[in-house]
């Protein structure tokens, strides 16, 4: 390891020239070769921020590793700050007052926010290829699929969540104002307890909770054996999850900006690269920034059975973050067709062009290719034993 993971947030180099032209295109600005060598015309940016949707833990690993490996560094950053939130911060909101430069975010949630709020964001990198929602609920219940849950109260955490819930459900041609929706809470005492008749889990995280607990029948931690578990990928109500946003307009009218996206997107595809090859590794560096950050209280096992989890929702087969435009589209029609137990639609017309882009990732990851980097193909996954709280 290069660096220790008990590096800071804050990194300190010489600064690296890079040169970003810029032109119009339908998805956004296109750059072009920050390698180009050529007299740039702005001030490359040294500091930068990247807000996260959630605490620190393994679910964000590519980016503390990036950060613990020197690869932002690498990239000419002087000084990187990770802002985790509990909730406290909407990243997109977070990012359209110009707070962070860059932040992570489900597509569903953003599309929201774009049609709501009238503002302009730009996908220019999709990281998670694969929806790791769950719906969980105990077999006496009879759920084992979405159309078993009119008439049952199914749990969600709210705060944009419960939309895959409702894409799946109008998929189905269910009405969801025969649903109960129940908010639950950050952990799985919903389930647990019989507040809820399914309660929402995330395969890398939630989902592990209940099978870090002792079963009081057999003495033994629940198994999967002993749940029935709904994935929303198997459904049509799967949504494009975590992705990294930039502000459009920077990106558009700021040569800088469009720069340093670039740059930044080449650190993290090697700390999402290091976190796919080395797992206990950039596990341990998640389970020591959470420590550092004051993170939800999970083991180092709990973030092991994360990173394994979270690995199989990024290299999927595809090319790392490229934006697919059948899994894009995917999600607009689930967000059109979404209706809440209320009524209300997620979003009722297409967003703009300019809310992806693919020309950034692209351009990064062609700056990569001198690198020995495997950058597609499909994780294969390690065993991840899990023992009672996941310590």
């Amino acid at each position: 390891m290069r660096h220790s993971t008990r590096r800071g947030l804050a990194l300190v180099t010489t600064m690296t020239a890079a040169a970003l032209a810029l032109s119009a295109c339908s998805g956004g600005s296109e750059p072009a070769s920050s390698e180009s060598g050529g007299d740039e015309d702005f001030t490359p940016i040294t500091d930068i921020s990247l807000q996260l949707q959630w605490l620190p833990q393994a679910q964000f690993a590519g980016y503390y590793a990036a950060l613990d490996q020197g690869y932002f560094e690498d990239e000419g950053f002087d000084n990187v700050e990770i802002v985790p939130s509990g909730g406290d911060i909407v990243p997109q909101d977070a990012l359209a007052a110009g707070d962070v430069d860059f932040a992570v975010a489900w597509v569903p949630k953003v599309l929201g926010t774009i049609e709501s709020a009238g503002v302009e964001l730009t996908d220019i990198a999709q990281v998670f290829q694969a929806s790791g929602t769950t719906q969980v609920s105990w077999p006496a219940s009879g759920i084992t699929s979405v159309a078993d849950f009119e008439g049952k109260a199914i749990g969600s955490w709210g705060f944009g969540n419960e939309w895959e819930i409702f894409a799946a459900m109008a998929a189905d041609g269910l009405d969801a104002s025969s649903v109960s929706i129940t908010t639950q809470g950050f952990d799985m005492t919903a389930l647990l307890d019989g507040s809820v008749d399914a309660a929402q889990a995330m395969t890398y995280n939630e989902l592990a909770l209940v099978l870090e607990t002792v079963n009081p029948a057999t003495g033994n931690l629940y198994t999967l054996d002993d749940l029935n578990v709904i994935y929303y990928e198997d459904t049509e109500g799967a949504m494009l999850q975590d992705a990294i946003w930039a502000d459009t307009e920077r990106l558009a009218d700021d040569p800088a900006y469009a720069d340093a996206a670039v740059r930044f997107l080449k650190a993290v595809i090697k700390g999402w690269v290091y976190a796919r090859d080395n797992v206990e590794e950039a596990a341990d560096i998640s389970y020591q920034a959470s420590v550092d950050g004051n993170g939800y209280p999970v083991g180092p096992v709990h973030q092991l059975w994360q990173m394994n989890e979270v690995n199989k929702l990024i290299w999927t087969g595809g090319t790392f973050g490229l934006i697919d435009d059948a899994a894009w589209k995917k999600t607009v029609d689930g967000a059109l067709s979404a209706v809440n137990e209320q009524g209300l639609n997620l979003i009722t017309t297409e967003p703009p062009a300019s809310a992806y882009s693919n020309d950034y990732i692209q351009q990064a990851i062609d700056e990569l290719a001198d690198e020995d980097l495997t950058l597609d193909g499909t994780y294969t996954p390690i065993d991840v034993t899990l023992t009672e709280g996941g310590q």
